[in-house]
C-alpha cells in the first residue's frame, strides 16, 4: 500500500499546510511553529527582483509619457491657437514655421530622456564628491516633502492662486510620479487630505465659499484625477451616451427662445431669399408669443429630458468606477466641512460635495469631450455646433439637477422640467452619499505593507532639473512659513543644500547669458533621484536613533534567529542554546544570502545592510535581547507576554508580504494598460502634428505661387471661384432686397445716390466691398465670406459694414450664393 499511503500523506501534510496558514492569517496570536513555518516567504526571490525592474522600467516609461504628452499638447495647443491667429492676419506665417519646429517627433526624446544626466560629464550624476553631496541633499529634502504632507499643504498657500497652480502642476505630481504606484497614491493622497482641511480651516468663512471660490486643492484633486488616471474611469462612465448623442444627426436642443426665434427667421429667410416681416431683437416674451417658437421649444425640452436621463443613469450606478482618490476627497471635504460648520444640514454638505463630483469633474468633460478624451476624433476633426449645444443643454440640466436648482426668473419658460429636476436630484444624492463611502487611506492603502521587510524598491521620483531649482527656491523664500520651529528638521536639510544653484552648474555647463534659449532647454533635464530618510539612521541603538528604525532591525534579526532555533516563545528560543547542527544550518543559511545580495542590482541595494550577516546565531541573539531592554524601556514591546506582539508584528509582515506580490502583479497590468494608452495618445499627437505640417506646407506653396488667403483648416472645401468679376448695387436696390436695413444719418430718399460694389479679390473666399456716394469713392473694405457663415453659425441676423451700414447677414449670404457661388 506504499502509493496509498504517500497520497494519505501529502493529503494529510496539505491539510495541515491550510490549517496552519488559516492560523497565520486569522489568529489574533498566532503560535511560534506556525509564523517560523511561514517566515522563509519573507526572502526576496529572484522573480522579485524581475518584477520589481519590470515595474521600475514600466512606471519610468510612464511618467517619460506622461511629461512629454503634456508638453506635447501644451506645444498642439498653442500650434491652434497662432494657425487662427495666423488666419485672422494677426501674426505671420513665420512665427507659425518656427513653433512647428518644436513639433518635431523625436521632441518627445529631447523632452523627457530621463538618463540624459548620466550621460553628462560633470552633471548631477557625475562622481564628484561635492555634486555626491549635493545629490545626496536634494535626496534627504524630497523624501522629507515626500513623506511628511505639511510642508508642501503649507507652501501651496504662500503663494499667488495663479502661480500655485502651475506650481502643483509641475512639482507636487512630479514629486509623487503621478501616482503610479500605491505607496505614492497614499502619500499623494494624504498631501491632498492635509492641505484640503488646511485650506477649509485658514481660507473659508462661509460654507458656499467652496461653491463659489476656486479652492487650490480641489483644483489639483480634479486636474489629478481627470488626468492621465482618472481619464479612463471618465472615458467608461461618459463615453457611450456622448458617442449616442453625438450620432444622433437629428437631436437639436434649444431651450432659449430667443436663440430657437432667431433660428426659425434665419431658417425661413435662407430659404426663400426674402426679408422676414419679423423683428429681429426680440424678448424672450416676444418670442414665446410664436405659436412655432413655443412648439419648437415643447419639443426641444422632451429630447432634453430623455437624453438627460441616458447621462443621469449612466452616471448614478457609476460610483465604483469613480476613482479611489476622488471618492476620498468627497469624503474629507463632507467631513471637514461638517466640522467645520456642524449646523450645516446635511443637504447643504452634499451639494457642495454634488460640486466637486459633478460640476467639477464630470461637467467639463461633458461639455468638451474632445479635449478631456473621452470621444476619439480624427486630426483636425471638431464638435459641430448642434453637437456643441446639445451637450451643452445636458450639461445645464445635470448640474440644475445635481445642486437642485430650479429653473425660475428669465427661465420661466423652462418650468416643466422642474419636477424632473426634483426627483433628479433624489437620485444624485444618493449618488454622493455612496460616493463618500470608502475605507480609510490607512485601510485602502494597507500601509503596513511599506514596511522595509516588505518594499525592496527605495523610493525613485524623476524630475527636471528646473523642477528641483523652482522647488529649494519656494522653500527658501518661505521656509519660516512652513516651518516656524527652528529645529524642524527642514532647515537643517535647506542649510546642508545652501544657496540655490544655477542650471549649469547642476548639469555641469559653462554658463549661459539670461535670455539664452538653451538654458530653457537644460532646466528640462531630467534626473532621477533615489530618496531617502537623512534622519533614518540604521546600525547602532542609540538615544537618537528612530523607535521605528530599531523595531524594524529586530523583527529581522528575530526572523533570522527563529528559523534556524526551535522553541514555543521568543524568551524561551532566546534563553536557549543553539546546537552545533544548527549554527552549521545558519551559516549556510547566511553564505547563500551573502550570494544572492552580491547579484542584487544596485537600484535595490540597500545603502547599509541593516542587519548584520556576519554575526553568529548566538551574536544575533544577544543583540535581540539588548535590542528588546531598549524597546521595553520605549514602551513598544511588552516583556510579560513574551514578545508575542512582535510575532505578531512579523505574522502580519508574511501576510502582507502575500498582499504585496498580488498588488504589484496588478500593478504591472496596469501600468502596462497605461502605457498602451499614453502611446496611442502620442500617436494620435503625432498624426496631429502631420496634419499640421501639411498645413504649413499648403500655406508655403500657396504664398509661393501666391494664391493668396489660407483656408482655416487644409481639410476646409474652399469656395468656388467667381463666375462675374464684380455686382454694382444702389443701396436702394439692396434695400429693396433685404439686404440692407438701413444707412446711419441718411435717408432713405437718398438711398440710390450710394452705390456700393461687390467684386472678388485674388484670395478665395474674400470680397472687395466698394462705396460710393454721388460717385465719389468713399472707402473699400474686405468681406470674408467664412466670418459671414460663422455669424450665420452664431445666429447673428444682423451686422454693419463701413460702421454706418446695418446689413442682413442671412441676405447677404444668399446674394452672394446666387451671384458668385452659383448656388
Amino acid at each position: 500500500h506504499i502509493n496509498d499511503v504517500v497520497k494519505i500523506q501529502a493529503f494529510i501534510r496539505a491539510n495541515k499546510a491550510r490549517d496552519d496558514y488559516k492560523t497565520l492569517i486569522n489568529a489574533d496570536d498566532p503560535p511560534m511553529a506556525v509564523v517560523r513555518k511561514f517566515v522563509h516567504l519573507l526572502d526576496h526571490s529572484d522573480q522579485d527582483f524581475q518584477e520589481e525592474l519590470d515595474l521600475m522600467r514600466l512606471r519610468e516609461e510612464v511618467i517619460t509619457n506622461i511629461r512629454s504628452n503634456q508638453q506635447l499638447e501644451n506645444d498642439l495647443n498653442l500650434m491652434d491657437i497662432k494657425i487662427g491667429l495666423l488666419v485672422k492676419n494677426k501674426i505671420t506665417l513665420q512665427e507659425v514655421v518656427s513653433h512647428s519646429n518644436k513639433l518635431t517627433k523625436k521632441n518627445k526624446g529631447e523632452l523627457s530622456n530621463l538618463m540624459m544626466m548620466n550621460k553628462q560629464r560633470g552633471g548631477l550624476k557625475a562622481l564628484s564628491k561635492e555634486k555626491r553631496l549635493k545629490l545626496e541633499a536634494y535626496q534627504y529634502l524630497f523624501y522629507l516633502l515626500q513623506t511628511n504632507p505639511t510642508y508642501l499643504a503649507k507652501l501651496i498657500f504662500q503663494m499667488p492662486q495663479n502661480k500655485s497652480t502651475k506650481f502643483m502642476d509641475s512639482v507636487i505630481f512630479t514629486l509623487y510620479n503621478y501616482a503610479s504606484n500605491q505607496r505614492e497614491e497614499y502619500l499623494l493622497l494624504k498631501l491632498f487630505k492635509t492641505a484640503l482641511q488646511e485650506e477649509i480651516k485658514s481660507k473659508v468663512d462661509q460654507i458656499q465659499e467652496i461653491v463659489t471660490g476656486n479652492p487650490t486643492v480641489i483644483k489639483m484633486v480634479v486636474s489629478f484625477n481627470r488626468g492621465a488616471r482618472g481619464q479612463n474611469a471618465l472615458r467608461q462612465i461618459l463615453a457611450p451616451v456622448v458617442k449616442e448623442i453625438m450620432d444622433d444627426k437629428t437631436l437639436n436642443i434649444k431651450t432659449d427662445p430667443v436663440d430657437i426665434y432667431k433660428s426659425w427667421v434665419n431658417q425661413m429667410e435662407t430659404q426663400t431669399g426674402e426679408a422676414s416681416k419679423l423683428p429681429y431683437e426680440v424678448t424672450p416674451e416676444q418670442a414665446m408669443s410664436h405659436e412655432e417658437v413655443r412648439t419648437r421649444l415643447e419639443a426641444s425640452i422632451k429630447n432634453m429630458r430623455m437624453v438627460t436621463d441616458k447621462f443621469l443613469s449612466a452616471i448614478i450606478v457609476s460610483v465604483d468606477k469613480i476613482p479611489y482618490g476622488m471618492r476620498f476627497t468627497s469624503k474629507v471635504l463632507k467631513d471637514t466641512l461638517h466640522e467645520k460648520f456642524p449646523d450645516a444640514t446635511e443637504d447643504e454638505l452634499l451639494k457642495i460635495v454634488g460640486n466637486l463630483l459633478y460640476y467639477r469633474y464630470m461637467n467639463p468633460a461633458i461639455v468638451a469631450p474632445d479635449a478631456f478624451d473621452i470621444i476619439d476624433l480624427s486630426a483636425g476633426g471638431q464638435l459641430t455646433t448642434d453637437q456643441r449645444r446639445n451637450l451643452g443643454s445636458i450639461a445645464k440640466m445635470l448640474q440644475h439637477a445635481a445642486s437642485n436648482k430650479m429653473f425660475l426668473g428669465d427661465n420661466a419658460h423652462l418650468n416643466p422640467i422642474n419636477e424632473y429636476l426634483s426627483s433628479s436630484y433624489q437620485k444624485f444624492r444618493r449618488f454622493f452619499l455612496a460616493a463618500c463611502d470608502v475605507p480609510s487611506l490607512e485601510d485602502k492603502f494597507n500601509v503596513d505593507q511599506y514596511s522595509d521587510l516588505v518594499t525592496l524598491q527605495k523610493p525613485v521620483i524623476y524630475i527636471s532639473i528646473g523642477e528641483v531649482i523652482n522647488t529649494h527656491t519656494l522653500l527658501l523664500d518661505h521656509q519660516d512659513a512652513i516651518a516656524s520651529e527652528h529645529n524642524d528638521p527642514i532647515h537643517e536639510l535647506l542649510e546642508d543644500l545652501g544657496e540655490v544653484p544655477t542650471i549649469e552648474s547642476l548639469i555641469g555647463e559653462n554658463p549661459l547669458p539670461p535670455g539664452d534659449p538653451n538654458r530653457e532647454t537644460m532646466g528640462k533635464t531630467e534626473v532621477s533621484l533615489t530618496l531617502a530618510n537623512k534622519f533614518d539612521v540604521p546600525g547602532e541603538a542609540n538615544a537618537e536613533m528612530d523607535a521605528r528604525t530599531l523595531l524594524l532591525n529586530t523583527k529581522r534579526l528575530i526572523v533570522d534567529v527563529i528559523r534556524f532555533q526551535p522553541g514555543e516563545t521568543l524568551t524561551e528560543i532566546l534563553e536557549g542554546a543553539a546546537s552545533p547542527e544548527q549554527d552549521v544550518e545558519y551559516q549556510r543559511a547566511m553564505q547563500r544570502r551573502a550570494i544572492r545580495d552580491a547579484k542584487t542590482p544596485e537600484k535595490m541595494k540597500q545603502a547599509k545592510p541593516v542587519v548584520d550577516d556576519s554575526l553568529t546565531l548566538q551574536g544575533k541573539k544577544d543583540k535581540i535581547r539588548s535590542n528588546l531592554q531598549r524597546l521595553a524601556e520605549l514602551g513598544k514591546v511588552h516583556p510579560e507576554n513574551r514578545y508575542q506582539d512582535l510575532i505578531n508584528d512579523i505574522a502580519k509582515d508574511i501576510r502582507n508580504q502575500r498582499r504585496y506580490r498580488q498588488r504589484r502583479k496588478a500593478e504591472l497590468v496596469k501600468l502596462q494598460q497605461t502605457n498602451t494608452a499614453l502611446n496611442s495618445k502620442t500617436a494620435f499627437y503625432n498624426v496631429q502634428i502631420d496634419y499640421y505640417n501639411q498645413y504649413i506646407k499648403t500655406c508655403m506653396d500657396n504664398l509661393a505661387s501666391n494664391k493668396g488667403k489660407l483656408s482655416k483648416k487644409p481639410g476646409d472645401t474652399k469656395a468656388k471661384k467667381s463666375k462675374q468679376v464684380s455686382q454694382k448695387y444702389t443701396a436702394a436696390r439692396l434695400h429693396e432686397k433685404g439686404v440692407l436695413i438701413e444707412i446711419e444719418d441718411l435717408q432713405t430718399n437718398q438711398f440710390k445716390n450710394v452705390i456700393f460694389e461687390i467684386s472678388p479679390s485674388e484670395a478665395v473666399g474674400v470680397f472687395d466691398v466698394k462705396a460710393k456716394f454721388m460717385g465719389v469713392h468713399l472707402e473699400t473694405l474686405q468681406l470674408e465670406y467664412q466670418d459671414l457663415l460663422q455669424l450665420q453659425y452664431e445666429g447673428v441676423a444682423v451686422m454693419k459694414l463701413f460702421d454706418r451700414a446695418t446689413i442682413n447677414v442671412n441676405l447677404l449670404i444668399f446674394l452672394l450664393n446666387k451671384k458668385f457661388y452659383g448656388k
